[in-house]
């Protein structure tokens, strides 16, 4: 698992590729590869560093993992390129985490980004200020915005534990 301090030490990284990966699902509906490999990248150089060899390994075993899941889901349509490799590249940032409250957090992510999402696409002055958004005439869901969010949240919150007494 990370401690607060290797929280801190990815936060900034994930921070500006987390902000990119959300606005680039929400205006074109499209997560950047050069997101998704940068984000990997981070993992790759930083991980082996601070991280014991093991559970470095363990991560990258769980990126091929939920990578090779995630292309099967977008072969058959259920989720979106972009949003299965984004999953991959941020799989291992959560090794050796709580399962249940990565699973939660997640969940809590997609539900709490889709209702947001919506209600925010019914706001005359959000959709004047971002007109040429597709996540605001699209059916489907920006689900980077969320998975995105997902990440953040915990590496923030791992970081936190260095404050919180």
């Amino acid at each position: 698992m990370l401690s607060a301090t290797d929280a801190l030490i990815f936060l900034p990284f994930v921070l500006v590729l987390c902000v990119w990966v959300a606005w680039s699902d929400m205006k074109f509906m499209k997560i950047p590869n050069k997101a998704v490999l940068a984000l990997g990248a981070v993992f790759l150089v930083i991980g082996p560093i601070l991280l014991p060899f093991y559970d470095y390994l363990w991560a990258l075993a769980l990126m091929l993992i939920v990578l090779t899941i995630g292309f099967l889901m977008s072969t058959f349509r259920m989720v979106g390129a972009g949003d299965a490799k984004f999953a991959a590249a941020m799989t291992p940032y959560f090794v050796g985490g709580d399962t249940v409250y990565v699973m939660l957090l997640i969940a809590g992510c997609l539900i709490g980004a889709l209702i947001v999402h919506r209600l925010l696409r019914r706001i005359p002055a959000i959709r004047t200020a971002t007109p040429d958004w597709l996540s605001w005439t699209r059916a489907d869901f920006p689900a980077g915005l969320a998975l995105a969010g997902a990440l953040l949240i915990y590496i923030v919150s791992l970081a936190a534990t260095d404050f919180s007494g």
